[in-house]
């Protein structure tokens, strides 16, 4: 009986949703109505998106590559199918994971998420018994990577935030999907891409939450393995007087170019679904560059042009970090116009060749930088241009532009700082290593509905933002009991304390040699108590070589690493790191590729005194 009525208010999508609500039906065994209603919240939800899609955009055309192969469990093309015959034969004698996605296409992982999830529910199977490959694998194309090591059974989902934008209903929502994970494993993250990582979920949840993303507007899918990660923008976007970009509506556009789907107007594109490596892009609103450019295989630094003044972006290629390599990126020699139609088509151009001729045998060697150092860089350009052109969207690709020369500081994110808008003020609050309870994704929650408008921003540094705040309600917010001495969260943080940065660390990545969250936080606080510094020293964390807490770039880095100590007599193995030093971010940013100290123990009797004399004679530290 409601079916007349979404032919009159969706005429263009009434197919998509009785496809959703019949598998919907068959599925999870709701009513019909029920499934209707469920189906038309997400659509409604998503249709948003629809303004951030290229117009140009679609499957097929003469510069792509026609897919064949339909996944019958999605009706969507196989990602495989996009391949060239030449990639897709690499493939199948290439690493275990390309041969895991000729075997099984990634793009209907979602559906086997639905369906194992069914048969757990309903007592036909056990986590144990999901296929090795999916869950090693395939599942990571949902978001969901399980962390059987630490946690079996239990899965880290990664979402996709763009441009790190979320709202107070959305982080009730986290808190409501890790609850009943407990309140050591259920616990959400923000990390090193102003994204949110869910801990502690098990693969007979997941359909809830995936549903409950999808009704706000979010989505795990694509999120994570060999898909392009979350969109990096400036936490500042649209209220920073200084901005040279509003970087918000690039990310949302770039986000909706590798994970929605055009064709069917659903999340998981499958025309990006079978890419060599992860692909990380970031795009900076200004000349603080608080994406961190340099460390992205596409970094996108704001810059006018030398001649017409229009605002555009330098594009450096290649940055990321590994277990194997740590590379900065390089300067592209391109520049491009700062609206979406240059951006999209742009990043477009590069993931295509990178899609089509990436390295498909070494893992180790399939990021972006080994393919623009196999061409040159003159030749990618050549490449590149060649590739966007074949577009027809109009889009002029123009030698790099020199970047401004006069004299710039870059800004602080915590505390209260000044905006754009009159009368308002933005407020940057401390969130030790990023972790967040249940209990404070909530009280977060609270503090944007009352003080922000809802609207919560998340950085790179694991921190969060409020914008907008009336500057008659300062007061107020800065005594909240949730920002006093007692709590965590904190406006006002040291100078050391508050620039600390962590990976997941040993308590739920299987990689970690270390536990990196909990040390990194304690040792945040007794440095502020031991030593005065006069400007904020960045000290990062990471468990492994593979770099996720972006040592190299920090002012100070600690990496896990065996180390040794004497124990009657004797010397014993013991939790240990590498610190790193002179990492620096914005302009004149750089990476600290070599330790200056190896093998030392993690315990504070040891620890400290390096870290004391190293803030001492780097960094200017005075002894309290």
């Amino acid at each position: 009986t409601n079916e007349p009525t979404w032919l009159i208010l969706f005429p263009e999508t009434t197919s998509s949703i009785l496809q959703l609500c019949h598998q919907s039906c068959h599925k999870t065994k709701t009513t019909m109505k029920r499934s209707i209603l469920s189906a038309v919240v997400a659509i409604v939800a998503l249709s948003s998106t629809k303004a951030f899609v290229p117009t140009k955009l679609q499957r097929g055309g003469s510069h792509r590559n026609v897919a064949t192969e339909i996944d019958v469990k999605v009706e969507k093309p196989t990602g495989t199918s996009f391949l060239p015959e030449e990639a897709v034969e690499r493939a199948k004698v290439g690493n275990p994971i390309e041969k895991n996605k000729i075997a099984k296409d990634p793009i209907n992982s979602w559906v086997d998420v639905y369906e194992y999830a069914r048969k757990i529910r309903e007592g036909e199977m056990t986590w144990e018994e999901v296929e090795k490959a999916d869950l090693d694998c395939r599942l990571k194309y949902v978001g969901m990577l399980h962390r059987g090591k630490r946690t079996p059974g239990q899965f880290m989902m990664r979402l996709k935030v763009p441009n790190g934008i979320v709202n107070s209903d959305q982080m009730r929502f986290y808190a409501d999907s890790v609850e009943k994970y407990g309140d050591e494993g259920g616990v959400v993250d923000i990390t090193t891409r102003a994204n949110i990582q869910l801990r502690g979920v098990k693969i007979e949840d997941a359909p809830d939450i995936i549903d409950g993303l999808h009704a706000r507007n979010q989505t795990s899918f694509q999120s994570a393995l060999d898909s392009v990660r979350n969109m990096v923008g400036s936490p500042l976007a649209g209220i920073d007087d200084q901005e040279l970009v509003d970087t918000r509506e690039l990310c949302n556009a770039l986000n909706d170019l590798v994970s929605f789907d055009p064709v069917t107007e659903t999340r998981g594109n499958p025309y990006w679904a079978n890419l060599p490596r992860k692909f990380n892009i970031a795009v900076s609103g200004s000349r603080d560059d608080f994406a961190h450019t340099h460390i992205n295989d596409i970094g996108l630094q704001p810059v006018a042009h030398a001649e017409t003044g229009e605002m555009g972006f330098n594009v450096a290629l290649g940055g990321y970090m590994s277990i194997k390599r740590v590379a900065e990126s390089i300067d592209s020699k391109m520049w491009i116009a700062a609206d979406r139609n240059s951006v999209v088509t742009l990043c477009e151009a590069i993931l295509r060749i990178f899609r089509d001729e990436g390295e498909r045998k070494d893992r180790q060697k399939a990021r972006l930088m080994w393919l623009v150092e196999k061409y040159g860089v003159d030749e990618f350009k050549e490449a590149v241009i060649k590739e966007v052109e074949s577009y027809d969207r109009g889009v002029k690709i123009e030698d790099t532009q020199p970047a401004a020369q006069e004299a710039f500081e870059r800004r602080q994110l915590l505390g209260v700082q000044p905006q754009k808008q009159e009368g308002m003020k933005r407020v940057g609050i401390l969130v030790p290593t990023g972790r967040l309870s249940v209990k404070e994704c909530r009280d977060l929650a609270d503090l944007a509905d009352k003080y922000s408008d809802s609207e919560i921003r998340l950085t790179v540094e694991q921190n969060v933002i409020l914008p907008n705040v009336d500057e008659d309600k300062i007061d107020d917010l800065l005594a909240e009991d949730v920002l006093g001495e007692d709590s965590r969260f904190s406006a006002t943080p040291g100078f050391i304390e508050g620039n600390v940065v962590s990976c997941t660390g040993a308590q739920f990545c299987p990689l970690a040699l270390v536990e990196t969250k909990s040390n990194a936080e304690k040792m945040g606080k007794k440095l502020e108590q031991l030593v005065t510094v006069d400007r904020p020293i960045r000290i990062h964390w990471t468990g492994c070589p593979n770099s996720c807490g972006q040592v190299q770039a920090a002012d100070i880095g600690i990496m896990g690493a065996p180390a040794r100590k004497e124990v009657d007599g004797k010397k014993m193995a013991v939790p240990g790191c590498k610190i790193f030093v002179g990492g620096r971010i914005g302009e004149d940013a750089h990476l600290a590729m070599e330790p200056v100290k190896t093998g030392i123990p993690l315990e504070d009797e040891f620890l400290i005194p390096e870290l004391v004399e190293i803030l001492k004679s780097e960094f200017g530290a005075v002894e309290k």
